[in-house]
C-alpha cells in the first residue's frame, strides 16, 4: 500500500514537474531570506559579540526585553508606532477600495485606463524620490507651497520642522504612492461579480446605491477581509525608509518608531542583541494580530487565511 502510494506520488510529481520548477525560485527566496534569518532571533537572548560568535556569546535570557520595557523609549516608540499604524488603517486601507469602486463605475475605458496608469505610477518610485518631491514642495526656501503663501500675503510655514505636520505628511505620501497599486486586487474582485445580479436588481427597481450596498460590497467582502487580515499582520510596520527620511531633530519625538529605533541602536550603535529583542517584540505583536483577526473573521462566517 505504501509502495503504491509512493509510486502515485512520484508519478504526480513528474507530471507537474514544470509547475514545481516555477515554484523553485520563490521557495529558494523564502528559505534564504525569510526562514534562514529567523535563527537570528536567538540573539535577543544573548549578549551577542561578533568576535565570540553565536556559540561563544553568553546567554542572558529576557534581560534585553526587561531593559526595553523599562526604558523611557518604550512608551514613546509604542505610542508613535500605534498612532501611525492606526492612521494607515483608518485612512489608507479604505482608500483603494473607494477608488476601485469609483473606477468600476467609469464607462469611458480610455479615461479609466488613464486614471489607473496615473495612480499606479508613483508605486514604482522609491521612497527617496517621493520624500524628495515633498521636501522640495514644502521647504521654506524655494518650496512651491511656501512661495505661494508668500505671494498671497501669508507667512511661510516650516511644514517639515513642525511635529504636528509629520503624521499628516507621512499619510499623504503613502496615499499618493500606494493608492493606485492597492486598487488592483479590488478591481479584480469587482470584475468577477456576475453581471446578471445587477441586471436582476435593475429589473426589481433597485437604485444605484442599493446595487452598491447589496451586491457590490457583499461580493467583495471576502477579499476585503483577507486584505484587512494581511494589513493587520503588518500593522506595526510603519515603513522604515519613509520614516527615516522624514525624521529630523525637530520632529523626532513624534517620528521615532520601532523600525527606526532598531536601525539606530542596532546598526549605528552596534547593540545587536538589544535591537533584535525590540524587533522580536514587534514581530510577536504582528503575529498576534494576524491570529486574532483571523479568528474573528471565522467567527463572523468568513474563511480567513489560516
Amino acid at each position: 500500500m505504501d509502495k503504491t502510494r509512493l509510486q502515485n506520488g512520484l508519478t504526480s510529481f513528474w507530471k507537474d514537474r514544470w509547475m514545481y520548477l516555477l515554484l523553485l525560485p520563490g521557495i529558494v527566496y523564502y528559505v534564504l531570506f525569510a526562514y534562514k534569518p529567523m535563527w537570528g532571533v536567538f540573539f535577543a537572548f544573548q549578549n551577542y559579540s561578533v568576535s565570540k560568535g553565536f556559540t561563544g556569546s553568553p546567554w542572558v535570557g529576557f534581560e534585553h526585553f526587561h531593559r526595553f520595557f523599562t526604558s523611557l523609549w518604550f512608551g514613546r516608540l509604542f505610542r508613535n508606532t500605534i498612532v501611525l499604524a492606526l492612521l494607515n488603517l483608518v485612512f489608507f486601507f479604505p482608500a483603494p477600495i473607494i477608488l476601485a469602486l469609483l473606477l468600476n463605475e467609469v464607462r469611458n475605458h480610455v479615461f479609466k485606463r488613464a486614471v489607473q496608469s496615473l495612480t499606479y505610477l508613483p508605486h514604482f518610485l522609491s521612497w527617496v524620490v517621493i520624500v524628495s518631491i515633498f521636501q522640495n514642495l514644502l521647504t521654506l526656501e524655494g518650496g512651491v507651497i511656501n512661495e505661494f503663501l508668500k505671494n498671497t500675503g501669508h507667512s511661510p510655514v516650516p511644514f517639515l520642522q513642525i511635529p504636528g505636520w509629520f503624521r499628516p505628511l507621512v499619510l499623504l505620501e503613502i496615499l499618493w504612492k500606494e493608492i493606485g497599486w492597492g486598487t488592483i486586487i479590488f478591481l479584480a474582485a469587482l470584475a468577477s461579480i456576475d453581471v446578471s445580479l445587477y441586471e436582476a436588481a435593475i429589473v426589481d427597481g433597485a437604485s444605484h446605491w442599493d446595487r452598491l450596498w447589496h451586491i457590490t460590497l457583499p461580493s467583495i467582502k471576502p477579499t476585503i477581509i483577507v486584505m484587512l487580515i494581511l494589513r493587520l499582520g503588518s500593522f506595526m510596520n510603519t515603513g522604515f525608509e519613509q520614516i527615516y527620511l522624514m525624521t529630523n531633530s525637530m520632529n523626532r519625538d513624534v517620528a521615532e518608531v520601532f523600525d527606526t529605533y532598531v536601525y539606530r541602536v542596532g546598526v549605528q550603535d552596534g547593540q545587536f542583541s538589544y535591537s533584535t529583542a525590540v524587533g522580536l517584540f514587534k514581530s510577536v505583536i504582528g503575529l498576534a494580530l494576524i491570529l486574532i483577526s483571523d479568528r474573528l473573521a471565522k467567527k463572523v462566517g468568513e474563511d480567513g487565511i489560516l
